[in-house]
C-alpha cells in the first residue's frame, strides 16, 4: 500500500451506533480548544440504523430508573459504569441536544417527538458541531499497533492514530451493520471473548400448536425456565403471541437464559403462568372463593374475567379441561389440576428468531478486560471499549441504551484526557 492511502488521526472511533456516537460527543466536547483530529469510522452507508429502528422507531433511549440488577454481567463492574453517566446526566445530555424526553407509564423515556429520527438526527448534528470526521461505507479489516499507538486496516487504506475505540456492537440485527467483526479482530489481538449468543429475541414454538389463533393477543403473565426439574429464572411481564410462537418483553427478557441453556445442551422448558403474582395455592383459593360468591358461574366466565377470553378457550383445549361446567360442581382433583395448568403450562419452544431480531448479544468481551474508570484495555494501552461489544446486555426498556451513552461517555472524555496528560508530559 503506497504512503498517499496512509492517513493520521488522534482518536478512530470504529462504529457509528448509539456507543459510536455518543463517544464521537463525548470525545469531542472534551476536546475543549478543537485541537484533536476524531475521525468515526462506520462500514454502512448511513449511521444510525439499530437507533431508527428501536422501540417500535421511537427510540428508547432510557429508562426512569437503571439499576445493575437491570443487566447480565458483572454487577459490580456494571454499577460503577452507570453511576459515572447516570439517568439524569442522561436526561440533561439530551435536553443539551436539543431533545426534550417524556417519561411513559412503563418508565420508559421517548422522545417528546415519537420519532427515533428526532434522536439519531441531533446526535449527527452535534458531531458536526464538534467538528467529528464520519466516514460511511469504511469498513474495518484489521486493527493492530502502529507508529502512534494503533494503525486501522481498510479495503484500500490506513489510519495511524494515537487513540482507538471499538464500537462494534455485537451481532445482533445485522441489517444494522454488526456482523461480530469486532469481536474478531479484538480476539486476534489476544483479548479474550466469551461464547456470544442471541438475546431480547423472540421464541419460536411447535406449529399447530393452537398459539396462532391467539397471534396479536398480549396479557400478564410469570415465564418461568426450567431445566432438570428445578426453575433456574424467572421473569414477570407482558407478553404477545405472534403467528411464530410468544414475543414481547417477558418472553424476549428471558430468551437469552432459554438458549444459553440450549447451546449447553440442556432441555430447558418453558413454563407459564398466566397469573403473575399468583401461586398454585393462592389462585387455589380464589378458585374456592368465586364458588363460594358465584356458584351458578361458569369456570370459562370466572377465569376470562382476569384473562382474555381466547387465551382461556386454549387452555381449556390445550390441557383437555372442560371448562362450561359451574364452579359450584369443579371436583378438587380437577380444581388442582386446573390451577397446575394455569400457573404452570409448558410451551413447547422450538427455538428463537436468530441474529436477525435479536434487539441485543449475549456474552461479548469480558468487563474484567478493561479498567472500569476510563474504559481502556487492560491489556493495550490506547484502545477502549464501549458499548454492546462488552459482556453486558440489558433488559428491555431502554437499558442497553443506556449502557451505550454511559460507556461512551466514559471512553471519549477519558481518551482526551489521556491525549491532554501525554501532551502536558511532553511539553514538561
Amino acid at each position: 500500500m503506497s504512503e498517499s492511502r496512509r492517513d493520521e488521526a488522534d482518536i478512530v472511533i470504529i462504529g457509528a451506533g448509539a456507543a459510536g456516537l455518543a463517544t464521537a460527543i463525548f470525545s469531542g466536547e472534551a476536546d475543549v480548544d478543537r485541537k484533536l483530529r476524531i475521525v468515526l469510522l462506520e462500514s454502512a452507508k448511513k449511521p444510525g440504523a439499530k437507533i431508527l429502528i428501536s422501540g417500535g422507531g421511537r427510540c428508547n433511549v432510557t429508562h426512569k430508573t437503571v439499576e445493575a440488577s437491570d443487566y447480565y454481567g458483572h454487577k459490580n463492574i456494571i454499577r460503577n459504569i452507570l453511576r459515572a453517566f447516570d439517568v439524569k446526566k442522561t436526561r440533561d445530555w439530551f435536553h443539551s441536544l436539543g431533545v426534550e424526553l417524556k417519561e411513559e407509564e412503563t418508565g420508559k423515556l421517548f422522545p417528546t417527538s415519537d420519532k427515533a429520527r428526532t434522536v439519531l438526527d441531533a446526535l449527527l448534528h452535534r458531531c458536526s458541531e464538534l467538528g467529528i470526521e464520519l466516514l460511511c461505507q469504511w469498513r474495518v479489516e484489521k486493527i493492530k499497533e502502529g507508529p502512534l499507538g494503533w494503525r486501522v486496516h481498510g479495503a484500500d487504506h490506513e489510519i495511524d492514530t494515537r487513540r482507538l475505540i471499538i464500537a462494534t456492537g455485537g451481532k445482533s440485527l445485522p441489517k444494522s451493520g454488526s456482523d461480530g467483526h469486532g469481536w474478531t479482530m479484538l480476539h486476534e489481538l489476544g483479548l479474550q471473548l466469551t461464547d456470544t449468543w442471541p438475546a431480547l429475541v423472540p421464541l419460536t414454538l411447535e406449529s399447530d400448536h393452537g398459539h396462532e389463533n391467539l397471534s396479536g393477543i398480549s396479557h400478564p403473565v410469570r415465564v418461568s425456565i426450567q431445566v432438570n426439574n428445578k426453575i433456574i429464572d424467572f421473569i414477570e411481564g407482558e407478553l404477545l403471541w405472534t403467528h411464530t410462537g410468544i414475543s414481547g418483553p417477558a418472553p424476549m427478557n428471558i430468551s437469552r437464559t432459554w438458549i444459553r441453556q440450549q447451546d449447553l445442551g440442556e432441555k430447558p422448558q418453558l413454563l407459564l403462568s398466566f397469573f403473575p403474582g399468583e401461586d398454585s395455592n393462592s389462585l387455589d383459593r380464589w378458585l374456592l372463593d368465586q364458588a363460594t360468591e358465584t356458584p351458578q358461574r361458569s369456570l370459562f366466565h370466572a377465569i376470562s374475567s382476569r384473562i382474555p377470553r381466547r387465551v382461556v378457550e386454549f387452555i381449556g383445549i390445550q390441557s383437555d379441561l372442560d371448562l362450561s361446567c359451574q364452579l359450584s360442581q369443579l371436583q378438587k382433583s380437577v380444581r388442582r389440576r386446573l390451577v397446575q395448568q394455569m400457573t404452570a403450562f409448558p410451551l413447547p419452544v422450538t427455538g428463537h428468531r436468530g441474529w436477525r431480531l435479536a434487539e441485543v448479544t449475549a456474552g461479548g468481551i469480558p468487563l474484567k478486560e478493561i479498567h472500569y474508570q476510563t474504559m481502556e484495555s487492560k491489556r493495550f494501552d490506547g484502545l477502549y471499549l464501549t458499548g454492546e461489544i462488552l459482556d453486558c446486555e440489558g433488559r428491555i426498556g431502554g437499558f442497553n441504551f443506556q449502557w451505550a451513552w454511559a460507556t461512551g461517555s466514559i471512553a471519549g472524555s477519558c481518551c482526551v484526557k489521556s491525549l491532554t496528560q501525554q501532551e502536558s508530559e511532553k511539553s514538561s
